[in-house]
């Protein structure tokens, strides 16, 4: 489901990519156009590599294009559970290149002057009194990261910032913030091009013979490269079979209001929001005073019935003021999840490279991704691997049960949500 995006209407960058009109040989293959193939395109042309990025329909048509914009530290797991995963130190370190993440995004945003109006500042909600605690130990560890630690708002204090009966207290968090995806995606694509990576859409890969050069079938065309990254995310299907089960297509979705007059004193800081729920809603305010608003989710893909009215119902819930609102936009699209909602990065082969399952935190850390994957065909692995140590695991129950016992794990988290 991606029409009716209010992305594509607010695009402010031109992209030329054709497809691949011909057989080609090139140092590095990428296969993915999102944000973290057209970075590795970027870093890797910067280092004077041959790049062919290929990618089945249009660049940033995937989740780059369709997210929410919000740009985060961290990751889809906790900072408990990364600890818990590798040990502290590794944990620590990977932290911190989650902070070098996101100032490598506003360092590129400026270096290539990408129109994507880029904004610091972001609240994390709490609903229940349970989730107030958590925002109490969230403070307490940004502490401990040596991260700035922002104050906890209640009160009054907290309906200055955010003007919505719903939440008990928020969380400050200066290190993150939101952007409009779809442009700065485009802007990571355009800088490579200039580079001198090749990008090509509409260029469908159908089948990867591994060797020391790699046969990679596209668009009715034979790509022959030294490397090869995999960076197809949620779309990547059973192309690159080994990776099959580790990361589960999930739907969500996005809601645009119209303009309201209204909408700067919802939010007057201009921060990202998002709730701790299990199924959150996560929303911030667009440069034309619309409310982007996202949440629901679909582990079948399918989007769920009546989207737009159970979209508006959930936002007119966090904003009463909104019960007059008019959507505008309705689009959802898929991101990639882990099972231990860590990133998966790591190797099928010396010269098979793959990074996938940002978890819904891939704003910041898919251009990262991109930059260490370039080390590492460069052969500066060592960042690379700190990531690809965390250790990871198929989802449980095969192809036809797998949906289903996810299913089930998300009907108690649910439950969880409304206690």
């Amino acid at each position: 489901m991606a029409t009716n995006n209010y992305y594509q209407t607010t695009r402010r960058v031109e992209l030329s990519a054709p497809p691949l009109a011909q057989d080609l040989t090139v140092d590095v293959a990428i296969i993915g156009g999102g944000m973290t193939g057209v970075s590795a395109a970027l870093h890797l042309a910067e280092r004077g590599y041959d790049v062919a990025l290929l990618e089945a329909q249009d660049i940033g048509w995937g989740a780059s294009g369709r997210n929410g914009g919000q740009v985060l530290a961290g990751f889809g797991a906790s900072q408990v559970k990364m600890k818990a995963l590798l040990g502290a130190e590794p944990a620590q370190r990977l932290w911190d290149m989650s902070i070098e993440a996101v100032n490598l995004l506003h360092d590129q945003i400026r270096r290539f002057d990408i129109p994507c109006d880029p904004v610091r500042g972001y609240l994390h909600a709490a609903i229940k009194p349970r989730q107030v605690r958590d925002l109490e130990e969230t403070q307490e560890e940004y502490a401990q990261l040596g991260a700035p630690v922002g104050r906890i708002l209640r009160g009054d204090e907290l309906r200055a910032r955010l003007a919505s009966p719903r939440y008990l207290a928020a969380f400050e968090d200066a290190l993150a913030g939101h952007i409009h995806p779809l442009n700065y995606t485009l802007g990571l694509a355009a800088a490579a091009q200039r580079a001198g990576a090749k990008l090509f859409a509409h260029t469908k890969v159908t089948e990867v013979t591994p060797g020391r050069r790699l046969k990679i079938q596209a668009g009715g065309h034979e790509v022959r490269a030294s490397f090869l990254l995999t960076a197809g995310g949620a779309y990547l299907g059973d192309l690159m079979r080994p990776l099959t089960g580790y990361i589960m297509p999930v739907g969500t979705y996005i809601i645009a209001t119209e303009p309201r007059a209204d909408m700067r004193q919802l939010i007057p800081g201009n921060e990202a929001v998002s709730d701790l729920n299990f199924v959150l809603d996560y929303f911030r305010r667009a440069p034309d005073d619309r409310l982007l608003f996202g949440g629901r989710v679909s582990y079948s893909t399918l989007p769920p019935p009546s989207l737009k009215a159970s979209m508006l119902a959930r936002a007119i819930r966090v904003f009463p003021q909104l019960r007059d609102a008019r959507v505008d936009y309705v689009w959802g699209g898929n991101v990639d999840i882990t099972r231990n909602r860590a990133p998966h990065f790591g190797r099928l082969t010396d010269n098979i490279l793959f990074c996938h399952g940002f978890s819904g935190h891939g704003v910041a850390l898919t251009g990262l991704a991109g930059k260490l994957a370039a080390e590492a065909i460069a052969g500066q692995a060592e960042r690379f691997d700190a990531f690809a140590r965390i250790p990871h695991g198929r989802f449980p129950g095969g192809r036809a049960f797998r949906v289903p016992a996810l299913l089930l794990a998300t009907a108690y988290y649910r439950l969880r949500d409304l206690l």
